[in-house]
């Protein structure tokens, strides 16, 4: 919601914000560099407004601001502090130079592909086939084990067919948090993709919770129609979020994202 008074660049970044701070988050692969890059975002618009202020489209030219940002620091993902860290660092070194930033703007975000040559400095031909590159090489370089909580059966069938679709293996389909916990215990997931409501008015988070008291390093990616409502600044938030309805290729994109920053011993190496 605009405040009254506010000038178009505060409108034009709180309406934006949220989102941003998601791409940020997915692109370094960990919540807290995400905010980082997220925040020098701000300062440069602060100290720059014209940028925002002169542009024909706000949320193209705020993110521009971001891609600059995380470029002229190298690129990196998130400090290797862990084992996961150090073995998402490897295989990103291995992808195609910006063909990420492509894909995760166009599936996640949802910006065309002339306006993803724009935010990357490219034309829409190297944007459109950096997007075809990155799913490729993303998708070829991990198999894991993979968890849906989701209530609705359709839902369910659909999101567990694509899954399967790019070599995965589904555990289980759980409707409630106790179903989640028990098929979660019964079989680790490397992948826990979860709804936030459940059938017996249940909680997606709270399931997600349980499993991850038991098993820390299991990644998440959160399904639901309502992304605002957790990406708040408020409480720890979910570095990967798909809103409904998604698309096909928004589940792939998060699901290749998520198993790349977080893989287990399942890495094809």
């Amino acid at each position: 919601m605009a405040v009254t008074g506010a000038s178009p660049v505060s409108t034009a970044v709180a309406t934006h914000l949220p989102y941003l701070r998601r791409y940020a988050r997915a692109l370094t692969g960990n919540q807290t560099s995400g905010d980082r890059y997220a925040l020098s975002t701000l300062e440069t618009v602060l100290a720059d407004p014209a940028i925002i202020a002169t542009a024909d489209n706000h949320r193209v030219a705020l993110f521009s601001v971001l891609h600059a940002v995380w470029s002229s620091t190298g690129a990196p993902v998130a400090e290797a502090d862990s084992r996961i860290s150090a073995a998402a660092q490897v295989h990103l070194s291995r992808l195609t130079p910006n063909s990420r930033e492509a894909l995760l703007l166009h599936t996640l975000e949802g910006f065309s592909i002339d306006e993803i040559g724009t935010i990357i400095g490219s034309d829409a031909d190297e944007a459109a086939e950096l997007i075809d590159r990155a799913l490729a090489e993303m998708e070829n370089s991990i198999r894991g084990r993979v968890l849906v909580i989701e209530d609705e059966a359709i839902i369910a069938m659909d999101l567990s067919a694509i899954v399967e679709d790019m070599g995965h293996t589904v555990t289980g389909i759980a409707r409630t948090r106790s179903e989640a916990v028990k098929l979660a215990g019964r079989d680790r997931p490397d992948l826990i993709l979860a709804d936030i409501q459940l059938a017996d008015n249940s909680s997606g988070i709270d399931a997600v919770n349980d499993i991850l008291a038991h098993f820390e390093e299991v990644p998440v990616i959160f399904i639901t129609a309502f992304p605002e409502r957790l990406l708040t600044g408020e409480r720890p938030e979910p570095a990967f979020l798909i809103n409904k309805p998604y698309t096909e290729e928004q589940v792939r994109s998060a699901v290749s994202q998520a198993m790349f920053f977080a893989s287990t011993e399942t890495l094809l190496t």
